[in-house]
């Protein structure tokens, strides 16, 4: 599509910011991938804090009212309860969505049919939505301004019509998967577009915008920005949500025209990116070395921290562990710096660094 292309030659004083916030973004990438691995166990704990932060977020972006406390309670007893409140019904499915995008991004390709069984699965437990999950809408949803007795005063947005939805969002998800095989343009400048389009067709009746979000934690996903499962994104949009809407509503504007200009969008979006990003290798700090050590790995790194030079053995004997898990640990520590071997053989011990 011609349309999607051409907006994307921004002008000299865009295409410098946009390439900056790009740099600084791969930087910080390249660092996280050289950094420390996460084990299993560590990668489990921050996504399920992720997960429960990103459900709570994406949520009351929206209108619900869930505080992340509220959210963890109930995900807990989810089994046992029945969610009557739609707060409760939406929070419930965009975290079960979201744990399966993150454990399973791999396997799931961006499709027509993938966008709308991600809607469906975000209504899946709300009954009044039944008749339009995972379904293009079937009348209008522009977006309105009221006055304070609830009566229309004016059209803010006015989306896609019905009867050109699937039409112009199988254009976007070809030229999408079109651009991301060639290679030839950033897939962050993609991926910004993308979402900027999907929420201007807004091609379901309730849930685009939830939609969009767990859109843009598969896409970042599958093009290598492995740490959105430590990060949450929904997060940082909570946090500057007036500044969200102000990108989108100045790149609406002159939507479909020849004058259209989606900058003020993609900045947001990169900006957003790069406090992500930028917290990421936060994690890889002294002050959360916690988040990369098992729960064993850690008793014997508080230990090391108490006594500041120790042995194996004294480890070993103390902590009543295995030979073996405790130089595995010990040479998890050293591969992260934070300690040192002295001696050699049966005196060797190990400092604080």
């Amino acid at each position: 599509m011609e349309r999607l292309l051409k907006r994307l030659e921004f002008q000299p004083h865009i295409a410098h910011k946009v390439y900056g916030l790009i740099t600084k973004i791969e930087e910080l990438k390249g660092q996280w991938k050289a950094g420390t691995s996460l084990s299993p166990q560590v990668l489990n704990r921050l996504k399920k804090s992720v997960i429960i932060t990103s459900a709570g977020a994406s949520t009351r972006i929206e209108g619900a009212r869930l505080s992340d406390s509220e959210v963890e309670k109930l995900l807990k007893g989810l089994k046992i309860q029945k969610l009557r409140t739609r707060d409760q019904q939406e929070v419930a499915s965009y975290a079960e969505l979201l744990t399966n995008i993150f454990n399973s991004y791999q396997s799931i390709n961006l499709s027509e049919a993938t966008i709308k069984h991600f809607h469906a699965e975000l209504l899946k437990y709300s009954e009044k939505d039944t008749r339009h999950r995972g379904h293009y809408k079937f009348g209008s949803n522009r977006v309105e301004a009221r006055n304070s007795k609830g009566e229309i005063v004016g059209v803010l947005f006015d989306p896609t019509p019905p009867h050109l939805v699937q039409k112009e969002m199988q254009e976007l998800i070809q030229w999408t998967i079109d651009q991301l095989e060639k290679n030839e343009i950033h897939p962050l400048i993609l991926i910004g577009a993308f979402i900027f389009e999907f929420l201007s067709i807004h091609p379901f009746q309730d849930g685009n915008g939830r939609t969009s979000r767990v859109l843009t934690n598969l896409l970042l996903l599958k093009n290598g920005y492995e740490y959105m499962p430590c990060i949450s994104h929904e997060k940082l949009i909570e946090d500057n949500k007036e500044n969200y809407y102000i990108a989108l509503n100045k790149s609406r504007k002159n939507w479909k025209t020849k004058s259209e200009d989606i900058s003020p969008w993609l900045l947001y979006f990169l900006e957003i990116l790069l406090g992500q990003t930028e917290r990421a290798i936060d994690l890889l700090s002294s002050e959360t070395i916690e988040h990369f050590l098992s729960e064993k790995q850690l008793a014997i790194w508080n230990r090391i921290q108490e006594k500041k030079i120790v042995t194996p053995k004294e480890l070993r004997i103390e902590l009543e562990m295995p030979t073996a898990t405790v130089l595995q640990a010990l040479n998890k520590l050293l591969d992260m710096k934070k300690v040192e071997r002295i001696g050699e053989g049966r005196a060797t011990r190990y400092r604080l660094l």
